[in-house]
């Protein structure tokens, strides 16, 4: 079950020799830094075993606007010496932040797969209730830990110091599947059958784009 009603869903390789920092940082200094601020509740790291970018990070916020606070955007406009290095690093970075337009499940899944997709310009609606309909219909007694649907909010703002680092403009997503399980095998089953990109294309969406992750890291605030 994801907490919260909105979520940050992020995803960025590492340009060649960052990896080592990248990982020291994110577990040292961001995760707890973000995680810290007033609506943050969780944050969650992922790396690939299948699919690109390399790592995929997101975190669950009390609200979109959490996500657009004057705090946290201070935070994004003053980065620590260290968060200026490592992001500098980022390539191939997609961010978006995103409504939790469905959660199920219980507990936090080893294996995570990402499904992005595009929604069509009309019946967006109609293919979110759709796209639920199937994760309600998921099977039970097996080694699915949790089915998420985060529908992207894409804002037009003023590019933060963060953004700037990067380089280049981030990614958007119009949505994005989470697909949680004790194992890949798992993953691979759902992708071939009841999540198999068909079916997906029949509840309205395209531009479908999977990755498996596995999960490095998590941390939850403590208040």
């Amino acid at each position: 079950m994801m907490l919260g009603n909105a979520a940050l869903a992020f995803w960025n390789g590492i340009a060649p020799g960052g990896d080592a920092e990248f990982l020291a940082w994110h577990v040292s200094e961001h995760i707890p830094e973000r995680v810290g601020l007033p609506g943050f509740l969780r944050g969650r790291r992922y790396v690939a075993s299948r699919g690109s970018p390399r790592y995929f990070n997101f975190y669950e916020t009390e609200s979109l606007g959490v996500l657009e606070s004057p705090v946290y955007r201070d935070r994004l406009d003053h980065p620590t010496p260290w968060t200026a290095r490592v992001v500098a690093t980022f390539v191939d970075t997609s961010r978006t932040m995103c409504r939790v337009a469905h959660t199920r499940g219980i507990g936090e899944g080893a294996w995570m797969q990402t499904i992005r997709f595009a929604f069509p310009s009309v019946a967006r609606d109609k293919a979110i209730s759709t796209l639920i309909r199937i994760l309600d219909d998921l099977p039970a007694r097996t080694a699915l830990v949790g089915a998420h649907l985060l529908d992207g909010v894409q804002r037009e703002t003023k590019p933060t110091r963060e953004l700037e680092l990067r380089g280049t403009p981030d990614a958007q997503i119009d949505g994005v599947l989470l697909i949680e399980a004790a194992d890949e095998a798992t993953l691979d089953s759902l992708a071939e059958r009841e999540l198999a990109d068909d079916s997906l294309r029949q509840a309205g969406v395209g531009a479908i784009a999977r990755g498996n992750y596995q999960l490095q890291y998590s941390l939850s605030a403590s208040r």
